[in-house]
């Protein structure tokens, strides 16, 4: 993940196809954040190609909709294969399967909402589950896409506003740092000068 957040910085006028394409890889369970790809692209639209905005913006949301559409794919074309590998073993058991069956039973569209807000995995975990629960495509897609579409709204701004800031984040980063570190010296010859004392005392 390294390695692909120095590969958009440094081609950044290029990073809207490399985001789009990273959040499609990301769909295929290769171990790449789409929460990092949707900060990243937020970053550099504030600080270095502001005129591509729009474009990051859509192509990292465009990108996790059709990410989306593949893990829900994977794990309906594939599921019974999947569950027999051990990364996806527990995850996609029938028990997990039969819970997220449930909730869509229960909550529906907003079981696909907080799915979005979830990260580290449970996303793909989700689809995949959806597929594999035979939950129909075109309802499944439909409110991925308005739950993508409210995730993308309410975090990109954020981390845009972040990076507009970045020299002022960074300055108050520095201070608090600097802040820690003299706390941190004197609590560490406060305790010196308390042992020796106490060592010294009658």
């Amino acid at each position: 993940m390294e390695g692909l957040i120095t590969f958009i910085t440094e081609h950044a006028r290029h990073a809207p196809w490399v985001v789009f394409s990273a959040s499609l890889l990301a769909g295929m369970n290769v171990p790449i954040s789409i929460d990092i790809l949707l900060a990243l692209s937020a970053v550099l639209a504030a600080t270095t190609i502001p005129e591509y905005t729009y474009l990051l913006f859509g192509s990292v949301l465009i990108g996790c909709i059709l990410a989306a559409w593949i893990s829900y794919w994977i794990g309906r074309l594939a599921g019974s294969s999947l569950k027999k590998m051990r990364l996806f073993r527990k995850p996609l058991s029938d028990e997990n399967i039969a819970k997220v069956r449930s909730f869509y039973e229960k909550y529906g569209f907003w079981t696909q909402v907080v799915g979005r807000f979830i990260p580290f995995g449970v996303r793909n975990c989700l689809f995949m589950s959806s597929g594999m629960s035979r939950l129909p495509f075109k309802r499944f897609a439909l409110r991925d896409a308005v739950a993508c579409t409210i995730w993308a709204a309410v975090f990109f701004p954020i981390y845009f506003t972040i990076g507009s800031n970045i020299e002022v984040l960074t300055g108050v980063i520095k201070k608090f740092n600097i802040i820690i570190f003299t706390l941190f010296g004197l609590t560490g010859i406060s305790f010196f000068w308390y042992k020796r004392r106490k060592k010294h005392s009658p």
